[in-house]
Order: structure tokens, then sequence, then C-alpha cells
């Protein structure tokens, strides 16, 4: 596997968390809304999803750009488990079939 493919999944799992950050403040109340946007999970969660465009302009030096979207269809993945760990949502039956098919679909892909 070439390092560039490798960044760019490191690239789409720190997006996931960053995500998962998000909402996790999105779900707190706030007594101002300059406390709503300026705390600390907003801004690293932000600062985070930059992180995260720059690795993927990186990535896509050295990868095709065909190859681009399929690997960012691993955020589903990564997004699935992450909020069942984090925001202790369940992992259903459609949950399941939905990225074993996003799953299948990147194997079919690659193969």
């Amino acid at each position: 596997m070439s390092s560039y493919v490798i960044l760019l999944v490191l690239s789409v799992f720190i997006a996931s968390c960053s995500q998962i950050l998000l909402k996790k403040s999105a779900e707190k109340e706030y007594n101002s809304i300059i406390k709503e946007y300026l705390n600390i999970r907003v801004i690293v969660g932000y600062g985070m999803m930059f992180i995260s465009t720059i690795l993927t302009i990186f990535a896509f030096k050295g990868l095709d750009f065909k190859n681009g979207p399929i690997i960012e269809a691993l955020g589903y993945i990564f997004i699935m488990f992450l909020s069942y760990f984090f925001l202790k949502e369940k992992i259903t039956v459609k949950k399941v079939i939905g990225n074993s098919l996003i799953l299948l679909g990147i194997i079919v892909f690659y193969i």
C-alpha cells in the first residue's frame, strides 16, 4: 500500500473524529452564542478539519483522483464505530448492511 493511500486514510479518520467532536459540542447547551461557537470542542474540531484538508492535499499529490472518493467512503465506516463508542449510538442492522455495501464497493474497485 502506498504511503499516499495511508495518508488519505489518516485524513479521513481525522475528519471523522472531528465530526464526532463537533456533534458532542452541538449536544451541549451554552448560555451565550459566543460560547456556543468559541469553545474548546469547536475550535479543536475545526482545527482537525483543517489538518485533514492539508493531509488530503498532500495525499492527492501521489494518488490518482479516481481513487479519492473510494478511500473517502471509509469515513462512513469510521463514523459508525466512533458514534458507537463516543456517542453511545446503536449499530443497527441497516447500518451494518449499508457499511458492508460500502466496504464491498471499495474491495471490488481495488480488485
